[in-house]
């Protein structure tokens, strides 16, 4: 992306007593990633005409069927809310025009949106908050795949929304260093408030008709396909650089795991939700998957072999269990030195 895309509207003069027309927004989203970005058009000057998010689901323990977060929050502000199982039906395109919208925002939808809505408002399109620095990481994935490949930084990008996944002409990036040994969940918070900042003003920039949209380029364009569980088993032959990587890309979900060995002919499955690499030292080689306790109090509790190097974990968890440090998991869940982890068919003291 060239840096006449990052935010280089021109500046039109404001007056001290007129300010451009307010504009009526249709917003579309629905988990809590997309919380702050309506919170954020709630406290604008735009009104909020309409929310679409999916239908109520069952959720929490009980599986009781409830709005999602964006539903919830609409009901709450008494803006008119929209669950359809299919965006594009008669039904809520009727609705939608109804309310006059002058332009769609979509943060984490869910559903795709066919022509017929992105074409609804009266500006003609949707714009949409992306994590990621586009054409880089489009997909389902962007955050957890930007971790996972040792990424530096991210950020969010600003698109209209078109047919072809997160292709559209960029008005808007904004960068955002990540931290070391920052999971997925802590790194989604973070672009989740910036991305309603961008949208915001790129809302502003819209209304004001300062807005210039630069096309993307194809031929740097990278995919994050959707995180699955399965991704977050841990391949103790990769190295233990990639092994943290992969850790804090699956952590909180779907979290990556590991096997204990199993004890009265069950395995244990034990996630790993923060970890550090350490250098293994020559006459020290690990076997993979070999797990070490601490020697000396200097030492960490627990460390993991790997094909090059020991993985330190930091936060980890049984099934079903709390989230803990290994010191605290260890009193609660003696292990024993030397024992392989990896797949539920090893065996104490087998490679």
């Amino acid at each position: 992306m060239s840096r006449s895309a990052r935010n280089n509207w021109p500046k039109k003069p404001r007056s001290k007593t007129l300010s451009a027309p307010a504009l009526r927004i249709a917003f579309f989203g629905t988990p809590q990633v997309a919380l702050p970005t309506l919170e954020a058009l709630l406290g604008s000057r735009h009104p909020v005409v309409a929310v679409v998010t999916q239908p109520d689901r069952g959720r929490g323990r009980g599986r009781k069927e409830s709005p999602s977060p964006v539903g919830e929050r609409a009901l709450a502000a008494g803006v008119p809310l929209l669950r359809p199982e299919n965006v594009g039906d008669a039904e809520t395109v009727e609705t939608l025009s109804g309310c006059a919208a002058d332009l769609g925002i979509v943060v984490a939808f869910g559903q795709f949106i066919p022509r017929q809505i992105r074409t609804l408002p009266r500006l003609g399109y949707l714009i949409n908050g992306h994590a990621s620095l586009l054409p880089r990481y489009r997909g389902a994935s962007p955050i957890a795949q930007a971790i996972l490949d040792g990424e530096e930084a991210t950020g969010v990008s600003v698109m209209r929304v078109e047919r072809a996944m997160d292709a559209g002409p960029v008005a808007l990036v904004r960068r955002l260093e990540i931290g070391e040994r920052e999971i997925t969940g802590e790194l989604t918070e973070r672009l989740s408030a910036l991305a309603a900042e961008a949208l915001l003003e790129t809302v502003e920039a819209i209304a004001e008709n300062r807005i210039e949209w630069t096309e993307q380029d194809d031929t740097q364009a990278s995919v994050a396909p959707k995180i699955t569980r399965a991704d977050g088993r841990i391949d103790w032959a990769q190295g233990a650089t990639r092994c943290a990587r992969q850790i804090h890309a699956m952590a909180p979900k779907p979290g990556a795991f590991t096997h204990l060995p199993p004890a009265d002919g069950q395995a244990a499955e034990l996630k790993i939700l923060r970890a550090y690499a350490l250098p293994a030292e020559p006459a020290d080689s690990p076997r993979r998957g070999e797990l070490r306790l601490a020697s000396e109090a200097a030492d960490p509790p627990i460390r993991i072999g790997t094909a090059e190097g020991w993985l330190v974990p930091l936060e980890v968890q049984r099934a079903g269990g709390k989230t803990m440090d290994p010191a605290a998991f260890l009193r609660g869940h003696p292990l024993e030195d030397q024992m392989l982890l990896g797949s539920s068919e090893h065996k104490p003291g087998t490679p």
